[in-house]
């Protein structure tokens, strides 16, 4: 039986499966530009952070391939990845809730370890809602469309990280929402944000399940008949399949190991490093105005680069196919490279908004690109696992910086956050080089 081609889908189609996006970028803005900032207020050190932070990738490790192996196998009535959907937003709005607030449950243990442990379950749930979203795009899509579709899906992650991020300056600016707190306590305009977080997670989570079409298995198998099936061998197949790996995703893995260590970097240590080198706050002092200006400021900053992103998705597959895709995303990577490193040089904090224009074309190539490339190399009925394994080049970095990144810091750069800034610039642009090496199946100029 030969197989059928997968019909093209309109736009709004394309943007309505990936709305919930939006989301979970929205929460994740929240704590990318508020973790480490908490964390300290509960008593953190600088060199410590990036222990903490080690939640995240080490949650995502674990579950995005077992989410992707089981929702490659889920049939019921809410379709094949809708279901990990909704229970990933259920959980992420849960966790968004308690974390700004660990220390009203200090009487059962020490906030620093409840910030902690809420860190790790937002992101395991985080994970649990996001993997299934790569897949869906794979699944729903012909080849042909796959640049936009990930396309589609940065923009709205950009949307929804930009709201995110600046948010809490928003609350504090314009509404009056004091930005300053007792020691150990967060500030009401970071507690208000993560509440409006988890509403607008689970709400555009929701609009993805009950607006978006999944095909039936009878379906699916017409879109697939001449790949060959394979025998089930349960979920140690993971490990088979993690072992036989396509070319193309080796290579990839290489490119993301330095990508992301780059981007942990930043996310850790962005706040401690512009408080202290620009900011001039003394390491140690989290309840100084000047160190509440300077987290207000970062997550103004982060909203920055998620909105360049979301609009040089609108015009990265126009670049990807009149270059390439690796071309592309190596031109991309390399600005992120220079914004970066420019951070040292700076010492007016409005002039770091043009370090985050740079950043933010790497960060929406990276959301995309990769995905693009990786999906024209990989077995359909596997998508799910094989997207879900590819998170391991996700982590792996993140869980290196994590554990050597803090020491670093403290001993080599003598707890002066700024030169891991430095650090992740030079990453990145090892990253671009690194990218053109890489062979992509279908490197030929796509009409979408």
């Amino acid at each position: 039986m030969t197989a059928i081609q997968k019909p093209k889908l309109s736009f709004w189609q394309i943007w309505n499966m990936s709305f919930g996006f939006l989301g979970i970028q929205f929460g994740f803005a929240l704590q990318n530009g508020n973790a480490s900032r908490i964390l300290q207020t509960y008593g953190a050190d600088v060199e410590h952070l990036s222990w903490f932070w080690l939640a995240a990738p080490l949650t995502g490790m674990i579950v995005q391939p077992i989410i992707g192996y089981y929702s490659d196998r889920t049939w019921n009535s809410l379709g094949r990845r809708r279901p990990y959907f909704l229970a990933g937003a259920l959980l992420s709005a849960f966790a968004l809730v308690l974390m700004p607030n660990s220390a009203l449950l200090a009487n059962f243990l020490p906030p620093i370890l409840i910030g902690a442990g809420l860190l790790m379950i937002m992101d395991a749930s985080f994970n649990v809602a996001m993997e299934p979203f790569r897949a869906l795009v794979a699944d729903n899509l012909p080849d042909t469309q796959r640049s936009l579709g990930f396309s589609v899906q940065t923009f709205l992650i950009g949307i929804g990280a930009v709201i995110g991020s600046w948010l809490p300056y928003v609350f504090a600016e314009y509404f009056g929402v004091s930005k300053m707190a007792e020691p150990g306590h967060v500030p009401d305009n970071v507690v208000y944000s993560f509440y409006v977080g988890a509403a607008i997670l689970a709400g555009t989570i929701i609009w993805t399940v009950i607006s978006t079409k999944e095909y039936s298995p009878e379906e699916y198998e017409k879109f697939h008949a001449d790949e060959p099936k394979e025998e089930e061998k349960g979920i140690l197949a993971i490990f088979s399949d993690f072992s036989q790996m396509p070319k193309t995703m080796k290579q990839l893995g290489l490119v993301q190991f330095f990508s992301w260590f780059a981007l942990f970097s930043m996310w850790v240590f962005t706040t401690p490093a512009v408080a202290q080198h620009i900011y001039h706050v003394t390491p140690g002092d989290t309840s100084s105005e000047n160190f509440a200006n300077a987290g207000n400021w970062v997550g103004i900053l982060f909203g920055v680069y998620n909105g360049v992103s979301a609009l040089y998705a609108l015009v990265l597959p126009a670049l990807a196919r009149a270059t390439s895709r690796k071309f592309a995303h190596a031109f991309s990577l390399i600005c992120g490279g220079a914004g970066l490193l420019s951070i040292y040089f700076i010492q007016d904090p409005n002039m770091l908004i043009l370090s985050m224009v740079g950043i933010g074309l790497a960060w929406g190539s990276i959301l995309a690109m990769p995905y693009a490339i990786l999906s024209s190399s990989i077995p359909a009925r596997k998508m799910g696992v094989y997207m879900g394994i590819f998170n391991f080049f996700i982590t792996f970095p993140q869980i290196v910086n994590g554990i050597f990144g803090g020491t670093i810091v403290k001993n080599f750069y003598n707890g002066e956050a700024i030169y891991a800034i430095v650090l992740a610039g030079i990453f990145m642009i090892m990253g671009a080089v690194s990218v053109l090496y890489v062979q992509d199946n279908k490197d030929i100029k796509f009409k979408n």
